[in-house]
């Protein structure tokens, strides 16, 4: 579905990552993890870039999309975005979707990659889907963790969701894992990961990573859904 629809909001997420919340047509229907092309206007020129939707298919008004800032002309263009600006969205597409069919998953992402994840999370909270969740959050620093409050507000009204953090920087006030996912954190966090789905979401560097540790776990790549963020 194609359709022209307006800013509503932009919500700063962390120093360089920032939501931009659109008007959500009544007969847009999406799944949680699938992604828009999302079109925009500077000088004349339209710009086109595809971005999962953060929101969930339970958030019924609005279509949000999340981004890291970078020096790239469509992250310059954002910049410049206001609510009440034009856009035009397409889709959805994509197949990196849950919706309730596992007992238990297993969500592994780095950085930005934990977009799909808010969806997911958030439609299994809204729903209360039953589906048992572990998610492990790699970041450089505490400051660059992205939706930490709504993942807090999930957490606490659904009691199937469990987050976990790790970072490369910490500070001495940090409290969580320190370090990049490894095994050693995956066995320890989710020490049932042989019962699991696991999805995984992030820079080509990180997924490759991923999959070879999930291999020495002995995960089957059936068991295995992947979704490369390049960036731009």
């Amino acid at each position: 579905m194609e359709f022209e629809t307006t800013v509503e909001e932009i919500i700063p997420r962390t120093h360089e990552v920032r939501s931009f919340r659109f008007s959500r047509p009544s007969s847009f229907t999406y799944k949680p993890g699938q992604f828009i092309f999302i079109t925009l206007r500077k000088n004349g020129d339209e710009l086109r870039k595809h971005f999962t939707i953060s929101s969930s298919p339970s958030e019924k008004e609005i279509l949000e999309f999340t981004k890291k800032l970078t020096s790239s002309e469509y992250s310059a263009t954002l910049t410049h975005l206001q609510p009440g600006d034009w856009a035009r969205l397409d889709g959805p597409y994509g197949k990196f979707t849950f919706t309730g069919e596992f007992n238990k998953l297993a969500l592994l992402t780095g950085g930005i990659g934990i977009t799909p994840f808010r969806s997911i999370c958030k439609y299994c909270t809204d729903l209360h889907v039953d589906t048992d969740i572990a998610l492990v959050s790699g970041n450089r620093s505490e400051g660059d963790i992205v939706f930490r409050d709504d993942f807090n507000n999930m957490c606490s009204h659904n009691e199937h969701l469990r987050v976990y953090y790790t970072v490369d920087e910490p500070t001495s006030t940090w409290e969580g894992f320190i370090g990049r996912i490894d095994s050693k954190l995956i066995r320890e966090v989710i020490p049932d990961y042989s019962e699991r789905i696991f999805y995984v979401c992030g820079p080509p560097p990180m997924i490759t990573a991923m999959i070879a540790i999930l291999t020495d776990l002995k995960i089957q790549s059936d068991r295995i859904k992947r979704e490369l963020f390049s960036g731009y």
